[in-house]
């Protein structure tokens, strides 16, 4: 078990926060001594990243440094635990993106957390359609589906989503301002479940890949 953990979170925002990837990378270097690569990834990428998303929300950090901090912990993860890695096989086929919209920071933010974590998904960007996401969900044979949704009708369409995936076996997980303003939101569009954040995203993930076997 890693000790210390907190210092190397602190030391990691610093470096990420200051867009010093040699520093990062130096930092997680020294730590990957000291324990597992997915006790890295998760005890201390993951942390950090949700604590720079929570400054940004605060308004203590700037958007490019959220931005560019998912973008440096991306490359780094893939030193710590490649794509290659067994912690990484034997997952059900996951992807994410964004709901008929583009506005890409939460989806962001929650990508780089899960890769950190050790979960290998495929990013489809933004600006999806329904038809695109039924295309895309068969012919990739996608097991887990996060969305990010920003706006209220967007939300509200997920409910057709669902219904035209009903002979599907794919679940669908949602997030974003809508569902957090009504709590109840995702389930009466039918989600299969709703994180109000990338910490919460990790933990249904976690959980539908241990169910799924």
């Amino acid at each position: 078990m890693m000790e210390n953990i907190k210092f190397y979170c602190d030391e990691l925002e610093r470096s990420l926060l200051l867009l010093d990837k040699e520093a990062a990378e130096k930092l997680l270097m020294e730590a990957s001594g000291k324990g597992s690569a997915i006790e890295i990834a998760s005890k201390i990428i993951t942390a950090t990243l949700k604590k720079i998303g929570d400054d940004w929300e605060d308004g203590s950090v700037a958007l490019s440094q959220v931005y560019m901090s998912g973008i440096i912990c991306e490359e780094l993860i893939d030193k710590i635990l490649p794509p290659q890695s067994p912690v990484r096989i034997h997952q059900p086929k996951m992807a994410i993106g964004v709901f008929e919209d583009y506005h890409l920071l939460g989806k962001r933010i929650v990508y780089s957390s899960l890769r950190a974590s050790g979960f290998e998904l495929t990013d489809l960007g933004g600006g999806l359609s329904i038809d695109k996401l039924v295309e895309t969900i068969k012919k990739e044979q996608i097991r887990i589906m996060l969305l990010s949704v920003l706006m209220l009708p967007s939300a509200l369409h997920i409910k057709e989503l669902k219904e035209k995936l009903k002979d599907v076996d794919v679940k669908i997980l949602v997030g974003g301002a809508p569902f957090r303003f009504d709590a109840e939101l995702w389930k009466e569009v039918g989600a299969d479940g709703f994180g109000k954040d990338s910490s919460e995203a990790i933990q249904m993930v976690t959980k539908l890949v241990e169910e799924m076997g």
